[in-house]
């Protein structure tokens, strides 16, 4: 039986250019109400995902994002934003993309059709059984991401992957597939749209929740943030002021010598 790629099938709407602006911005925004949906069907797999995740990452694991055009955007985004949000070393969630870098903003013809590179760049972090290695792809067809995964497995790495149609041959290489069904884009075939929006939802879920188990969030606060902007310092301030009822000037004394709410907090308990 032949693969049917719902990502392919035609927008539920036609004659788009026809529309008036409020009437895209509604059709789109009802779609779009559509995802979140989706994505809580996938919660069973998401936390089977993490919880692995959380133990491989006690040990010194890491979590490698892999995807082509939107979806390695998408990887390389979250990636980027686990330092700063949760003071993580930058080589402990990485994303890569088809093409590298140049991929971020242009299109590189053909990346993703490399069967080979995904799982070369993988060994160029010298990937092991202790990491997991998370496949994104919309279509759930992407060679570069596929490959990668099925040479992972072979390896006893962890695998995972998040796609929007259902028994694609992605899903067929991974350990925990994770298939978020949300239909025919707005635009047919533009996968940036809902399946983008779905897989960035996912992809905040894993980390969060991860680095929640891992200990980097107190209560509900941020405390190992980078403390990289004014912005940012006087959160952690109000932060420390909140714990531990010191005066402003006190706690910004204390969070500049310490560098982390966190090692504030830990300080005040010994």
């Amino acid at each position: 039986m032949a693969f049917i790629k719902i990502t392919e099938q035609a927008s539920h709407y036609d004659h788009l250019e026809e529309m008036s602006v409020l009437e895209l911005l509604t059709h789109i925004n009802e779609e779009d109400q559509q995802v979140a949906f989706a994505v809580r069907k996938c919660i069973p797999q998401i936390e089977r995902l993490v919880t692995a995740i959380v133990e491989r990452m006690k040990k010194g694991g890491r979590i490698f994002y892999l995807g082509a055009g939107t979806s390695g955007r998408l990887g390389v985004l979250d990636a980027s934003e686990i330092p700063p949000t949760f003071g993580m070393p930058n080589t402990k969630v990485i994303g890569l993309i088809a093409g590298g870098e140049k991929a971020l903003r242009n299109s590189v013809e053909n990346a993703e059709d490399n069967p080979l590179r995904g799982w070369e760049e993988l060994q160029e972090y010298q990937a092991n059984p202790l990491d997991t290695i998370i496949g994104i792809a919309a279509s759930g067809t992407t060679p570069y991401v596929i490959h990668a995964l099925r040479e992972a497995r072979k390896q006893g790495i962890l695998t995972a992957s998040i796609c929007s149609n259902p028994d694609a041959p992605i899903s067929q290489e991974a350990e925990i597939a994770i298939e978020m069904i949300v239909g025919p884009e707005f635009v047919t075939g533009s996968s940036r749209m809902k399946s983008g929006t779905g897989q960035k939802m996912i992809l905040n879920m894993i980390t969060t929740s991860t680095m929640i188990q891992l200990g980097r969030v107190k209560g509900n606060r941020m405390v190992n943030m980078q403390l990289s902007n004014q912005k940012l310092v006087d959160r952690g301030i109000r932060m420390v002021i909140e714990e531990l009822g010191l005066p402003y000037e006190e706690a910004k004394e204390l969070l500049q010598r310490h560098g982390s709410v966190k090692n504030v907090l830990d300080q005040f308990k010994k």
